[in-house]
């Protein structure tokens, strides 16, 4: 990986005393049309001025002087020398040149508070925007694009980039402002650039200047990309060096506060890695939690069925063998014994349906169809499925989808009122789409309940989303969408 070397720009002094001949050329010409109405040396306070104003106090000098050799060169006699002759012009120019520095001065003073004024505002501007975007939520790497270009727009930096440290020593390019050369996900030996590796052991920011430049320990890249210099930020999250911001100058040196300028934008990266992390972490925590729940009734669905089930079937295998050794004329026994039969059946039948609640047996076998179908028909109120995948998902999903499915028509059940209840489920586009709508009360709220704090945290426990449209009166409808990459491979036939 090699940097591109940029053209520096033109120096800004040397654009400043271009402006200022101009200038001084520009008022010059304007001299004999405007001497009937302005006193001619006055004139030249102008550029000065102007001057002072964009480039500070020093140009403004140089331009007084300018001011001055020209004015006595075209309009002192004798013209065109440049010649004195007389005290009073010269005294006028003594002050002019005396007027022209102060001017110079309070006009800088003037500039350089407006700018440290505007400067402060438009740091606070680009903060809020970029802190606005952490409190949204929004992914790092978003984060990590605007702060690049924040800063490198703030700071006058030419180049900015951050990087994340690899346990391996090597550094990872997140993003930048003015690197097009290099890719999000870039990697580079960390540990031959001097002063990465330095903010990677000590946590602390690090400057790159035109001396460090001429050392032969900076690599050729840099040098040969033009860089004049260069300030490394540690941003530190959780308590490691987490990686560093880098705000690099092509034509001078970076000014001495930037590394703490630098500080506020890295707190803001390190709370948006934070973030994400925290994120991650509770997103994986609950699908273990899920997973978990989804093992225990798998469990305890072989349990009962290997276990107390078939000891039930056993038992009344051996009850139709004592009633078929029950003697002729004991019917009394023989109607205790059919009563005790019709009981055992009962409880057979009881256990069953208890077993399918927790996992059906069709799940496993015949896949999310035909158990969404059995579902169905199985409901105390009208279900009308119109759409289900007829392949095969991942495990994982048709277990958390009929899941989805059965707490959705269960609450309709319990709260709806509903006569009908509708379901579709879709996979296009990688994406499973869950639909459940009855036509109900409506009125249905996630912070009622359990059962709908239930659908939600299984559905973001997949990295999914939920939304209900429940208006009073109108029924109420639950729409989920599960990603089908990280949880399956699109079903045959969709």
């Amino acid at each position: 990986m090699t940097l591109r070397r940029v053209s520096p720009p033109t120096p800004r002094w040397l654009r400043g005393l271009l402006a200022s001949v101009v200038m001084v050329a520009v008022t010059s010409a304007l001299v004999v049309p405007l001497k009937p109405y302005f006193p001619p040396l006055y004139l030249y306070l102008l550029p000065v001025l102007a001057v002072a104003i964009v480039w500070g106090t020093g140009l403004a000098a140089v331009t007084s002087i300018l001011s001055v050799t020209v004015y006595v060169f075209l309009f002192v006699p004798p013209v065109f020398t440049f010649g004195l002759t007389d005290l009073h012009n010269a005294l006028a120019l003594g002050v002019f040149l005396v007027a022209g520095v102060v001017v110079g001065d309070l006009a800088g003073r003037l500039r350089r508070a407006a700018q440290e004024s505007e400067r402060l505002s438009e740091e606070q501007s680009a903060l809020r925007r970029v802190a606005t975007l952490v409190a949204r939520g929004v992914g790092p790497d978003l984060v990590f694009a605007a702060v690049a270009e924040e800063v490198g727009t703030l700071f006058g930096g030419d180049l900015t980039a951050i990087w994340r440290f690899e346990p391996d020593g090597e550094a990872t390019f997140m993003a930048g402002h003015g690197m097009a050369q290099f890719e999000s996900g870039a990697r580079t030996n960390g540990n031959a650039y001097p002063v990465l590796a330095s903010v990677r052991q000590t946590g602390r920011a690090a400057r790159l200047d035109a001396d460090d430049l001429k050392s032969t320990k900076v690599p050729e890249m840099i040098r040969g990309a033009g860089i004049r210099c260069a300030v490394y930020a540690p941003i530190a999250v959780g308590g490691h060096i987490w990686g560093a911001m880098v705000a690099a100058s092509l034509s001078g040196p970076l000014p001495a506060d930037t590394e703490q300028r630098l500080a506020d934008f890295t707190e803001l990266v390190a709370t948006a890695i934070a973030n994400a992390e925290a994120h991650t972490e509770v997103t994986a925590s609950r699908a273990r939690i899920v997973a978990a729940a989804d093992q225990t009734r798998r469990r305890i669905e072989r349990d009962l069925h290997d276990g107390a089930q078939q000891s039930l079937v056993s038992a009344a295998l051996q009850l139709r063998a004592a009633q078929a050794a029950v003697p002729p004329g004991a019917d009394e026994l023989g109607a205790e014994l059919d009563d005790i039969a019709s009981q055992l059946k009962e409880a057979v039948e009881g256990l069953r349906e208890i077993a399918r609640g927790i996992h059906p047996a069709i799940l496993a076998e015949g896949g999310l169809s035909p158990a969404l179908r059995i579902l169905a028909r199985r409901f105390p109120i009208t279900v009308d499925l119109t759409a289900c995948p007829e392949g095969r998902l991942s495990e994982r999903l048709e277990v958390n989808t009929y899941y989805l499915v059965s707490e959705a028509l269960t609450n309709a059940a319990k709260h709806a009122q509903a006569s009908t209840i509708t379901v579709a489920v879709e996979a296009a586009d990688q994406v499973l789409r869950v639909s459940v709508r009855d036509n109900g009360v409506g009125g249905a709220d996630f912070s009622r309940g359990p059962g709908l704090v239930g659908l939600k945290d299984r559905v973001e426990a997949l990295g999914g989303r939920i939304t209900l449209d429940s208006p009073r009166g109108a029924g109420t409808g639950v729409h989920v969408e599960l990603p089908l990459s990280e949880n399956g491979a699109t079903p045959s036939g969709s």
